[in-house]
């Protein structure tokens, strides 16, 4: 209970800290890239629910046109993301911006990702208790199939990770997570494998 209350949050702010200062050329060349790629437009933000689903707003890099079709909807994602967001999602570079959301006290290193406030009446009352916990930049889940797995059975995981937090457990998921992205395994959603909306059932 010492770290999960108390320990874990000194842990997240020295760590995106830490990560910040180590990133920050990388962040500023993406931002350079994006400024002229996008003409100005370079973060992405979107309302997710966070820890008690007090609602946050999540801050990535932009990756996606703004493309519409002939009635004005916006095109699928996958013929939105451009060549350089392409590039900066193989690397899970996009990811980055969360660390301020980390120091905002919105997110957490490790911890279910956060997803849209449309799914929360969908869940059943033990897959509500993933936001008991503070959502995660990577999670159990994402360093365990992430799209190659079912709804269930990231939700599933998410409930486990809750049940069993520990430093060693964040420590083995962080690990994972630069394994997994070094050899671009399965941690960001790929055009091959979109994953489907969650209806509450899959």
């Amino acid at each position: 209970m010492f770290y999960k209350n108390f320990l874990k949050r000194i842990i997240d702010i020295l760590g995106a800290l830490v990560a910040l200062v180590l990133f920050s050329p990388i962040f500023l060349v993406v931002l350079l890239i994006l400024f002229i790629q996008n003409r100005g437009s370079i973060f992405f933000y979107q309302e997710r629910p966070g820890l008690m689903q007090k609602p946050f707003h999540i801050i990535k890099f932009k990756t996606m046109s703004d493309r519409k079709d002939s009635q004005g909807k916006l095109l699928p994602d996958v013929q939105r993301i451009t060549k350089a967001g392409d590039f900066i999602r193989k690397l899970s570079l996009d990811e980055l911006p969360q660390l301020i959301n980390i120091l905002k006290g919105d997110m957490s290193l490790v911890g279910p990702r956060p997803l849209l406030f449309k799914y929360i009446p969908l869940y059943s009352p033990e897959q509500l208790r993933r936001h008991s916990v503070r959502p995660g930049v990577t999670g159990w889940a994402q360093v365990n199939g992430r799209n190659s797995i079912s709804w269930t059975r990231k939700f599933e995981l998410d409930i486990e990770y809750i049940n069993n937090i520990s430093f060693l457990m964040d420590i083995k998921i962080l690990l994972l997570t630069f394994y997994k992205v070094f050899k671009k395994e399965g941690v960001n959603q790929s055009e091959d494998r979109p994953m489907e909306p969650f209806n509450g059932y899959n």
